[in-house]
């Protein structure tokens, strides 16, 4: 049967797409540009690649207010953000877990849950929100600005939601460099083992990066334990997560008289139980734990997980003021000190009983 005029029209989807693509470009080549400079510092100077990315994207921040780069630099720091965290999957299996054993298994899911608890409750006390509290307590339980970048994802949109990721990320990563260095110092007066100062190192110690050179720093031993602790404590970003949406459905659930509880989302609209990033999570973890998965796609996904992360973190930094971070004062400071001083309290008690 021969094609009629009408069937050699372009589908809607692809009009669509077709129009999407010169909006966007401007702007997603500025980030990516951000993330490669951000990536070359990173390499050269042994600082977290993420923070790089997002001071130079705080440098370039007018790029957002004017100028065709406005909708791809929102599209990096949002759409693609979400695929970075999908793909973290691919770093985990069930059998690391497995092989961890009970005991260290049981500090890990102690070490996160307390920790976030307090830090929702420090938060509170101290005049914030308490999802704040769940932002920062969650960036410093499970795996630093990779978790700060993936709440705030499911967090609801809010005009402070911004500065308070920026805020998290440049916290966390400071923190987090400098446990790298004071940390195995620490284990050391101590007199723990290489398996011991492994384990504290992996749960403790903010970013995936700052884990596997301090726990190698030491030894292969406590390198090994350091990274097997460390994945699971990235494992536990899915439940957090949840918890997360959870919180935001509830705000939605509880506006009154037609009007949303979350400033930008229309009156009556619910967020999905599990954002879409969660279920991709999910699935790359169950699928990399059949052994199907070969080594060079985990390593692939892993890289353009990195890269997706640091091109957004480059839009995130673009799309805000440094001025407003200016403004944050010495409270936020004073709750991500204390709580990155009380996972490691936590977990040097809990050791001596699990691990």
């Amino acid at each position: 049967m021969p094609l009629q005029p009408a069937d050699l029209t372009p589908a809607p989807a692809a009009d669509r797409l077709r129009s999407l693509i010169p909006r966007l470009f401007p702007g997603v080549m500025a980030c990516a540009v951000v993330a490669a400079a951000a990536g070359f510092l990173g390499e050269h100077y042994g600082a977290p690649t993420l923070l790089f990315a997002l001071l130079l994207g705080l440098a370039m921040n007018f790029l957002s207010e004017q100028g065709p780069c406005g909708p791809g630099i929102a599209f990096c720091g949002r759409t693609l953000l979400r695929i970075g965290v999908a793909l973290l999957g691919l770093r985990i299996t069930l059998a690391q877990v497995v092989a961890l054993g009970w005991g260290p298994v049981l500090l890990v899911l102690l070490c996160v849950a307390l920790t976030i608890a307090l830090s929702m409750l420090a938060a509170r006390r101290l005049g914030f929100q308490g999802l704040f509290g769940l932002l920062t307590g969650g960036a410093t339980a499970i795996c630093g600005a990779s978790a700060a970048l993936a709440l705030s994802a499911a967090l609801p949109v809010h005009p402070q939601k911004e500065r308070a990721t920026l805020f998290t990320v440049i916290g966390v990563s400071a923190l987090s460099t400098f446990a790298m260095v004071a940390y195995p110092m620490l284990t050391q007066a101590l007199g723990l083992s290489p398996r011991a100062a492994g384990i504290f190192l992996g749960a403790t110690i903010h970013d995936v990066a700052q884990v596997v050179g301090a726990g190698y720093g030491i030894s292969r031993e406590a390198g090994d334990a350091a990274t097997l602790v460390k994945l699971l404590r990235v494992a536990m970003l899915l439940p957090v997560i949840l918890l997360a949406a959870t919180l935001t459905r509830r705000a939605a659930a509880l506006s009154s008289n037609g009007s949303s509880a979350v400033p930008g989302e229309p009156a009556g609209a619910r967020p999905p139980l599990l954002p879409g990033f969660a279920v991709g999570f999910a699935l790359l973890v169950a699928v990399n734990s059949t052994g199907w998965v070969p080594g060079w796609a985990q390593a692939a996904g892993s890289e353009a997980s990195r890269w997706c992360l640091v091109t957004a973190m480059a839009g995130i930094g673009m799309k805000t003021q440094l001025r407003d971070l200016a403004t944050v004062g010495l409270k936020p400071v004073a709750l991500m000190l204390g709580e990155t001083l009380f996972l490691a309290a936590l977990a040097l008690v809990l050791m001596r009983w699990l691990a």
